[in-house]
This record gives structure tokens, C-alpha cells and sequence, in this order.
């Protein structure tokens, strides 16, 4: 019998587009939700190849926004937001990526794709055939009502027939319209009835039968608010019902047997690949001359790469008795790697308690080990589950086995939890280990995110299972702890199970595309440092912190006090709209730009485009909204956050760092975010001053002294600034001299700014508007450096070429940054990227450099007998510690070699590398 497939194209666009970041192809063009959409209509095709699969197959799109229900509703869907402007130019792309397939892509204007699923689907029962729908539109479900139709819901991987509808609306398919009439739609504007939803909705239709019934009914029910707007809105009622009806007579745009599935032909798919540089799809389809269905995933290029089975959710397994955790541990160590992964209370692993542990061994060999499952109550009913002790005491020697490779994803996460959650083992300590989070992130910085579900999705065609299917959201949602054990099961093996799967795919890339070293030597090594320096935490001291708030509490409202005087009535300073309107309209400055809201821009740029126009009449006051905004910013951010963030069992702040924050390799961190204190300003001091040492202790701070400026003379091979680093001289005040003629304190300020702003590949509007001169000066300024510094110039310009022709640069250790705008047409995105590649080799350099000193100092500082100076913070070029006062003098020289010398062995520099170390009661004290 004739099987048709029936594919709700929009659905597949808006998933693909908010799964995947904001990629572009080799052109340059937004390209993430083409990429998506691709990887899932193969998933889809391969599974249903693999399965009884379908005869025939179309794929449906909504044409325009206007139909004959805009005819009907001028209001219908009116309140929808437009879709975002990079996902637009991609609508087309994804048309011709279902044609590349040899699919059927049909649209046709004034019918909604929901009409001409619904028209197709009765053409197709009528003749016999049967029909699956693949969506999970609630309006679609309406269809269900034949027993020769049912859906598809890829996402959740579930087949739905009338059951499902009952299931999700308390109705058969047949009145699932009548309900849908009654309750409405904000996101397409259906009016329905004021204050009814789906259950009152469904309650009414099942006592009275239909939306006419009830209207008629509504006079005699119970006086109340229900009754008056079931008779104030019964033609809104009546409106939607024709509103949420399908249309099933559409004229068919293709007969039903151009539909027919016979292969997909090469070709097509290969040249659409191709054109767009999808080379990880363009992997997957092998050797010219086969077929989608038959490719091979393998490239001859990549050993290693192969394809697996999809996911098999069911298979996974729920270990709940010692003698079967046994048998797991066991096979493991027989095979000599087990991918795992933690499942706990919370976001923070420094609070979070553990919930449960899952293995993989191979794809769909997975399992899910439960140990704190329950309510919180004590009386509350606890599933059956293995003891927490006697899990834990069989784990930890897996897990801590040199003979067996433990892989995670975003492993320093388990490996906190991990260390805290048995102390009376001692904790487990993981190791060795591999990390996926990172090595995605050595092979792949600057084309996407490195999350599991993009990972998934990118490079397994794959859709992870969402948490808040597992434990709902908003204020229905649980813990992980209270899921029941099946849904847990499917979670958590899936991430065992995928976090084994990417890690087959990444392992040989790393040595074919030259990613082993950056990943052995520089970044798999700190995630156990990263896991350390966060368990331990710094102190803080709450009362500078609420002094300082309550300091900067009355700055603020002094700003505005001032600020409203200047505008001659009060407010509302943090409200973009009305300080636009001030500045713009009332005091009348000029060159105000507005977005497509209409709202005038106050973004920092513009105020400080007005701060720098000494004739502007908003100068003044500008100039005081600025401060207002800092003030505000560190108030929120640090002082009063802060204060809310010492954990109360250590009494100290944890913050959390991401190995994959940062474009160039440098490490971020959040939670708090210690990267933005202010460096070099008198409140930025006094915010670090709340960081302290415990008593008998203090802080040490060593800072790597501009060592940006010393990577360029290296590389760019700049002989002046080498001897300038190598005699000790002021490379500022050499640099005033070459560009000036003359050292003093403007000149000598002008050359630093320069010396930086060069390096992050500044344009001449840039510098004129960092030194307050016109471009052309700034331009002379430019030229002057170049002629100085020729070298700097060469690397600038061999920089550009090689990252144009590669599509990413490279640090000294070997670190990958892609930039796939390079080559956009859109001026702003090259212009911003060019930038970003001059730097990406300098300042990459930088963090491999300090990462490898990380990495080294806890061995060097136990090797020296001092194992109670304890690495705290990494900002910038810059680690924090802290130490007994009398280990002082014998660490000082050990922090300075171990940062000195981290380059080397693996690179030998030819400027020395400076290091400033301060110590005191606190960081401030100590910076």
C-alpha cells in the first residue's frame, strides 16, 4: 500500500534555526538554519529508509503571510513578531536544499501549509493510501480523526494517532476544532473566549458537543464570568471556529504520484554541499556515485569515522542492583574507556548534590545508575535505586582507574561534584580523562557553539532529549531528583551515550587536522586545575561589600539628581526611550540614529560619540549618564551580587569557568564574572579589596607585564621592540619616541594606546576617535608606527591573507580560531572579523601561555614543599593565590620561573616574558 510522508517544512526551519548558532557558509552568508534543516531531513530520510520507510514523500511550506483567513480576520496573526532578519535570506536556501534532495517543495500562495497537508492527506486516504504527518502541530491533529493517518513527532521521536489528542486536549480529533475555537491562539491571534483554556474548553465541548451548543447552552449556565463572555463573545467564538478549520479541498499544486520516492540522486545534494562548504555533510555522502541511502559516513581522510545506529532511548538501562553495576564496571575496564556523565540538584556543582551516574561503553550501550531519587520529604516514597554508598564505593575505583579513559562533556563539572560527593571515600578523583566540550572546541572555535545539543545536531544529525521535557519548566517544574526513573533513564544514558558518540568523532580529527598538541599540552590538562581552582573559591569579605553599596547607592542617586536638573524634570535614566528622547528631542543633539522600533540608540558608542563633542549640548549630561551606567553596572553586578553569592558552606565565592568561552582560548568565567572589574580605576581597586585572605594568609597576584606586546615582537619579528624587552626599556616610551620624537606623559600615553589598538587591528576612525584627533592624523599616526615597526605591518597583512585563504588562524601552539565572515558581503561583519584574526594569533598565544603555567604550578609548588599555596582566580594575564605569610618568600620564585618558562620546551621566544608580582592582605592590596 502506498505510504505518504507529509513534511511540515516550517516546523523543520524554526527547530534547525534555534538548535544551531548563527553559522555562515563559505560565503559568507547566515547559514545556521540551512544546516539544521539539512541534518534533519537526512535524519529523517536515513531512519525512514531504515525502517518500512515511505513509497512517497513531499515536504510543505507556508508561501506568504496572507490567506484567505487574513480575508476573513484582518487581525489573524497580526501580533506574530517578523522572523529574524538572518533567518529571512535563508528561507530560499532551504528551498533549494529540499530540491537538492529530489523532494517536492510545495507552497502555494493564499494557503497555509496547514491547508495543503490537510487537502494532500484526503487525497491520499481517498485513494487508500496512508499518510503520516510529520509535525506535532496541535491544528494538524484535527486530522487524525481516519484510521489510515497519524503523525510523526521527530523531536520526541513518537508516533501519535487519536490517542495522543485525547491524551493532550480531553477530546477525540474530531472535536479537537471546537476546542481549539474556544480557547484561541496568541501566536496566531485566534480570539476564542476571554479566560476560557484547554481544560474549561474541553470540559464544554465534551458536556455540550459543539462550539454552537455551548454558545446556545451559555444563557442558562451558572452566573459568573465564564457564562458572561461565553454570551459578550459568542461571534469571536463562532470566528475562530472557521479560523482553526482546515481547508481539505485545496487544488493539489503536484499530482499525488510526482510524490514518489526512488533514491536520491548524488548529485544535486553533492553540488548544494559544496557550494555552501557543508564539509561534514558533504562527509557523510562519501564517494561519488552512490546514494544518500547507501553512502558510507566514513572518509578515507579521517580514519576512524563511522557511522552509528540512532539512539535508542528504550534499550538504555536503569541499574539498580550491585551484582549488574558489577557487570557494567567490569566491561569497562575490559574495553579501557567509558564515556560518562552526572546527574545532580543544580546548576552549581560546588552546591549541587549528586542524583545519578550514566555509562556508555558503545552507541545504545548505555545505562543510568539512580542513587538519590525520591522527594526531599522524609516520609516522601523513594523508588527502588542502589544504596549511595555502596554505588559510590564501586564507582570511584572505575573512575579513578589509570588503566581506563573516562570521557565527559564539560567534564570539570562532574569532576567538582564528583570530588565533593563521598567525603568519606575521599572524594573520587577522575582520571585519566578526555573531554568532548574541549576537544570540540580545539577542532572547531569560531564555527559554532560547543553545548551537547548543538554538538548532537551538528555532528549526528541528532536531537537530544530537552531537560524540561523531563522535569517541566516554570512553576510546574521538579528536580531531577523527583522524575520518575524511565524518563531519567532516557535522559541521562543519552547523554553518556552521545558525549561517546561525538567523542568517536572527534578523537582522529584532532591528530588529521593537526589539533593534538593545542589539546594534549595546552587545554585538556586544565580542566582538572579549572575543577580544583573552583572548588577552593576565594573569600569575601561582605561587609566592604555592603559599605561599597551602600557608597555607591548615594553616587547614584546624587547622578541623578544632577541629571534630572539638567533636563529640567525628572525620568527614568535606565529607560533607553526616554533618554533618547531627552538628548535627541528635547535637547536637540544631532546625528541620533533610531531602530526599527523607533527608539532612538543610547548605546555606549553613541553616548560616547556625544561625551567626545566638546560642543555637544548633551555633553554634560552624557557624561553623567555614563557614570550613572558604571556605577549602576558594578553596584548590581559585583557589590550587592556578590554578597548573594557566598556560598554559605564555605564561605566563600565560586565563580565558574568555561575552557570554550572565548573565541581566541582564553578562559571566561561567570557567576560571578571576574573578567569585567574594572582593571586600572579607583573603584574597580576597592571592589577587588572585598577579596581576601584568611586569616594568617594573604593574596598574591602575579601578572604576566604586557605580554601581548611581547608575543607581537616575536612573531611579527620586530627587532626594535625585542631590544626594547630585552634591555628592560619602557616599550612604551621607545614607541613615543619613534612616532613623536619626544617622551612625556601625552606622548608617552598616546604611543601605549597605539601600541594596543595596532594589535587588535584598529581602523583610522577607531584610533582618531581613542585620541581625540581627526582621522587623518590618525591615519599619519598609523602609517609613522608601520614605517617604525615594519614587521608589524608584514604580519597584519600576511594575517589577513592566510586566514582569507585558510578561513581561520593559528596560535604558536597550533590553536585553531575559524572565522567563517572573512569573506561576507556585509562590510561591519568582514570589517569585525579582520580585526578579530590580527589579534586571534597574539592573544591565543597569550592564553596557551598562561594555561601551560596553570597547569604546571601545582607540581611545581608540591615539588618545592608548598602545598598550601592554592591558585584561586585566573583574570586576564593575571593568577590570584593564596598562601601563608610565611611561604611568601619561597613561593614568589617558583610562581615567576613556572610562568617565565611555560612556553618552553614546545616554544622557544626571543623576547623574555615579564612577570609583576604583588602581595597583600587582598587582591586589591596585592594588584
Amino acid at each position: 500500500m502506498p505510504h505518504l510522508y507529509l513534511v511540515d517544512g516550517s516546523s523543520f526551519i524554526f527547530r534547525a534555526y534555534h538548535v544551531l548558532p548563527k553559522l555562515t557558509n563559505k560565503h559568507g552568508e547566515p547559514a545556521g538554519a540551512v544546516y539544521g534543516y539539512v541534518s534533519m531531513l537526512w535524519k529523517l530520510a536515513d531512519e525512514l529508509d531504515k525502517a518500512d520507510g515511505p513509497t512517497h514523500l513531499a515536504v510543505i511550506f507556508d508561501k506568504s503571510e496572507q490567506t484567505f483567513r487574513n480575508e476573513m480576520y484582518d487581525q489573524y496573526k497580526a501580533h506574530r513578531p517578523p522572523a529574524p532578519e538572518d533567518l529571512v535570506p535563508q528561507f530560499p536556501m532551504i528551498r533549494d536544499a529540499t530540491r537538492a534532495f529530489s523532494l517536492p517543495c510545495i507552497e502555494e500562495a493564499g494557503w497555509e501549509a496547514d491547508d495543503l497537508i490537510a487537502s494532500y492527506s484526503k487525497a491520499a486516504l481517498a485513494q487508500g493510501w496512508q499518510v503520516t504527518i510529520v509535525s506535532s502541530d496541535k491544528d494538524l491533529m484535527q486530522l487524525l480523526t481516519e484510521p489510515g493517518i497519524d503523525m510523526l513527532d521527530t523531536m520526541k521521536d513518537r508516533r501519535m494517532g487519536p490517542e495522543a489528542v485525547v491524551e493532550k486536549f480531553g477530546v477525540g480529533p474530531d472535536k479537537l476544532g471546537e476546542v481549539l475555537a474556544l480557547m484561541g491562539d496568541s501566536v496566531d491571534n485566534v480570539p476564542g473566549v476571554p479566560g476560557i483554556g484547554p481544560k474549561t474548553a474541553a470540559k464544554l465541548i465534551l458536556e455540550h458537543g459543539d462550539v454552537e451548543a455551548v454558545l446556545a447552552a451559555a444563557p442558562a449556565m451558572k452566573p459568573g464570568k465564564l457564562r458572561d463572555n461565553l454570551i459578550e463573545h459568542a461571534d469571536k467564538a463562532r470566528l475562530s471556529r472557521k479560523l482553526v478549520e482546515l481547508a481539505c479541498d485545496v487544488p493539489l499544486p503536484d499530482p499525488l504520484e510526482s510524490m514518489e520516492l526512488n533514491g536520491i540522486p548524488d548529485a544535486p545534494l553533492r553540488a548544494f554541499l559544496d557550494h555552501h562548504g557543508f564539509k561534514t555533510l558533504l562527509a557523510r555522502l562519501g564517494n561519488a556515485g552512490t546514494t544518500v541511502a547507501d553512502a558510507p559516513v566514513e572518509t578515507p581522510d579521517v580514519p576512524g569515522l563511522e557511522e552509528d545506529p540512532p539512539c535508542n532511548h528504550d534499550g538504555y538501562a536503569t541499574v539498580t542492583d550491585a551484582a549488574e553495576l558489577d557487570r557494567w564496571i567490569a566491561d569497562a575496564r575490559h574495553q579501557g574507556w567509558v564515556a560518562f556523565d552526572t546527574e545532580t540538584t543544580g546548576v552549581d556543582a560546588t552546591r549541587a548534590e549528586l542524583v545519578g551516574v550514566s555509562l556508555a561503553l558503545k552507541p545504545n550501550i548505555a545505562c543510568y545508575v539512580p542513587i538519590g531519587h525520591g522527594g526531599t520529604d522524609m516520609f516522601a516514597e523513594k523508588p527502588v535505586q542502589l544504596d549511595r554508598d555502596v554505588a559510590l564505593a564501586k564507582l570511584k575505583p572505575l573512575l579513578e582507574d589509570p588503566s581506563v579513559l573516562k570521557i565527559g562533556h564539560n567534564l570539570k563539572y562532574d569532576a567538582i561534584v564528583l570530588a565533593r560527593c563521598c567525603p568519606e571515600l575521599g572524594g573520587i578523583t577522575v582520571g585519566p580523562y578526555d573531554d568532548t566540550i574541549v576537544m570540540s572546541f580545539d577542532l572547531d572555535a569560531g564555527l559554532h557553539g560547543h553545548g551537547m545539543d548543538e554538538l548532537a545536531a551538528t555532528h549526528l544529525s541528532h536531537s537530544c532529549i530537552a531537560y524540561k521535557d523531563v522535569t517541566g519548566s516554570g512553576k510546574k517544574q521538579i528536580g531531577f531528583h523527583e522524575v520518575d526513573l524511565k524518563a531519567a533513564t532516557r535522559y541521562a544514558a543519552e547523554d553518556a551515550d552521545v558525549t561517546l558518540r561525538l567523542w568517536k568523532r572527534f578523537k582522529p580529527r584532532l591528530a588529521y587536522e593537526g589539533a593534538t598538541r593545542v589539546y594534549e599540552m595546552v587545554d585538556r590538562p586544565l580542566v582538572r586545575v579549572i575543577a580544583d581552582m573552583e572548588r577552593e573559591g576565594i573569600k569575601i569579605d561582605a561587609a566592604v561589600l555592603s559599605r561599597l553599596s551602600d557608597d555607591f547607592s548615594k553616587q547614584i542617586a546624587a547622578l541623578e539628581e544632577e541629571i534630572h536638573a539638567i533636563a529640567g524634570f525628572k525620568f527614568t535614566i535606565g529607560s533607553p526611550k526616554q533618554l533618547g528622547d531627552v538628548l535627541f528631542d528635547k535637547m536637540g543633539i544631532k546625528g541620533g540614529r533610531k531602530g526599527k522600533s523607533g527608539v532612538y540608540s543610547t548605546d555606549v558608542n553613541e553616548l560616547e560619540r556625544i561625551a567626545a563633542d566638546k560642543d555637544s549640548p548633551g555633553r554634560e549630561m552624557v557624561l553623567k549618564v555614563l557614570d550613572w551606567r558604571q556605577l549602576s553596572k558594578l553596584k548590581s553586578t559585583y557589590t550587592d551580587a556578590l554578597q548573594a553569592q557566598i556560598n554559605p558552606a564555605t564561605g566563600r565565592v565560586h565563580t565558574s569557568y568555561s575552557l570554550t568561552g572565548a573565541q581566541t582560548g582564553r578562559l571566561s568565567s561567570t557567576d560571578p564574572n571576574l573578567q569585567n572589574i574594572p582593571i586600572r580605576t579607583e573603584t574597580g581597586r576597592q571592589i577587588r579589596d572585598a577579596f581576601v585572605a584568611e586569616p594568617g594568609n594573604v593574596i598574591l597576584s602575579a601578572d604576566y607585564s604586557q605580554i601581548e606586546l611581547r608575543l607581537a615582537a616575536h612573531i611579527a619579528d620586530v627587532p626594535a621592540l625585542r631590544e626594547a624587552f630585552e634591555s628592560g626599556e619602557d616599550i612604551h616610551n621607545r614607541t613615543a619616541m619613534e612616532l613623536f620624537g619626544e617622551v612625556n606623559r601625552d606622548t608617552r600615553g598616546r604611543a601605549k594606546t597605539i601600541n594596543f589598538a595596532i594589535l587588535y587591528g584598529i581602523s583610522r576612525w577607531g584610533l582618531a576617535g581613542r585620541l581625540d584627533v581627526t582621522p587623518d592624523e590618525a591615519q599619519g599616526m598609523i602609517d609613522r608606527y608601520f614605517q617604525s615597526f615594519p614587521g608589524i605591518s608584514r604580519y597584519i597583512a600576511d594575517t589577513l591573507t592566510e586566514a582569507k585563504q585558510a578561513g581561520y588562524t593559528t596560535t604558536l601552539f597550533g590553536r585553531k580560531t575559524h572565522f567563517p565572515r572573512l569573506q561576507s558581503k556585509t562590510q561591519h561583519e568582514r570589517a569585525g572579523s579582520e580585526r578579530a584574526a590580527i589579534n586571534a594569533p597574539i592573544q591565543g598565544t597569550s592564553a596557551d601561555i598562561i594555561k601551560r603555567a596553570m597547569a604546571r604550578m601545582g607540581p611545581a609548588l608540591a615539588e618545592a614543599g608548598l602545598p598550601n599555596v592554592k591558585m584561586l582566580l585566573q583574570v586576564h594575564d593575571e593568577l590570584v593565590f593564596e598562601l601563608p605569610e610565611g611561604d611568601v618568600e619561597a613561593a614568589r620564585p617558583v610562581i615567576e620561573r613556572v610562568m617565565a618558562t611555560a612556553a618552553e620546551p614546545a616554544i622557544t621566544l626571543t623576547v623574555p616574558l615579564g612577570i609583576e608580582i604583588g602581595v597583600g592582605p587582598s587582591w586589591g592590596a596585592a594588584h
